[in-house]
């Protein structure tokens, strides 16, 4: 049932490579942890004990908080699937409770990091260069996740109305604009990327210098290569950018659901750990300009 449950991800849900291959793994812990432990049981079979029993293991083996809660979110979902599905009767997973977390705040990038960034940067002539300068404003011009970027289809990108099309988690579709400033990259990046790389039928926009689709690896090393020279903080990946893109538009004024429509949330709660990023700004021209500061 494992397989089956990993391809309803992949094709009905249409979740990310990364977190099907994460729920895999969590799967497989698990499938181990019953094969050591209750070699009689089977996952379709573990009731709240056994469950609960693995979680207690992943806490005594030193595991943090926020991966542990990823495997309940995956077994959560495994359960559910087998329910729906009436492999089972009773989901084991109804009493089980994640661990408590330390809320941290999204890693975002500097207003002034990102125009050196995009501005000041010479990228070279060539495939590389514009495929890399293109990736990064999209990036921060629109908040799209890497695997939303890399699946981007050709087709969806609308230069009159200056938008892409993108097709989110769960097969959630949003337009998105992006500014007059990206026109003219994307038809320079694509005059170049048909003049170098080998023509493929698979309609993506973005791809490697032999015309395949580009995988994430390659993205998340290309960004980070650039962040590394140009900001401090901590983090340094495509997400980062996505958490920039949120926070600049925050900070901005941006209506807060807005934002969350842009960025694709399917609820507001996950928009506005932004806000907080925006309230300390806003503490700071207090505490700069108030009397009673």
């Amino acid at each position: 049932m494992i397989e089956s449950f990993l391809k309803y991800l992949q094709f009905e849900k249409r979740v990310s490579k990364h977190t099907l291959e994460a729920y895999r793994g969590d799967l497989k812990q698990f499938s181990d942890f019953l094969e050591t432990t209750f070699p009689e049981t089977k996952p379709d079979k573990a009731d709240y004990g056994i469950i609960r029993s693995w979680i207690i293991q992943l806490v005594d083996n030193g595991n943090k908080a926020p991966s542990v809660n990823r495997k309940i979110a995956c077994l959560r979902t495994y359960y559910k699937f087998l329910l729906k599905r009436e492999t089972i009767s009773k989901n084991p997973m109804i009493k089980i409770r994640v661990l408590k977390t330390q809320k941290r705040l999204p890693s975002f990038v500097k207003e002034n990091d990102m125009t050196n960034l995009l501005d000041h940067v010479v990228f070279d002539d060539t495939l590389d260069g514009w495929r890399d300068k293109l990736m990064l404003e999209l990036f921060y011009s629109t908040g799209i996740r890497l695997s939303e970027l890399i699946e981007l289809k050709e087709n969806r990108v609308d230069l009159k109305n200056q938008t892409i099309k993108v097709l989110g988690k769960r097969n959630k579709e949003r337009v998105i604009p992006f500014p007059q400033s990206i026109v003219s990259i994307i038809e320079n990046y694509r005059k170049v990327r048909n003049k170098e790389a080998d023509s493929k039928a698979h309609g993506l926009l973005f791809v490697t210098n032999e015309g395949e689709a580009c995988y994430p690896m390659m993205v998340y090393r290309m960004v980070k290569k650039y962040l590394d020279e140009y900001t401090t903080t901590e983090k340094r990946s495509p997400h980062v950018l996505r958490h920039t893109y949120a926070t600049h538009l925050l900070n901005k004024g941006a209506e807060i659901n807005a934002v969350k429509d842009l960025l694709g949330h399917s609820s507001l709660a996950a928009t506005q750990v932004y806000t907080h990023n925006s309230m300390e700004k806003l503490k700071k021209v207090f505490d700069q300009a108030h009397p009673k500061a």
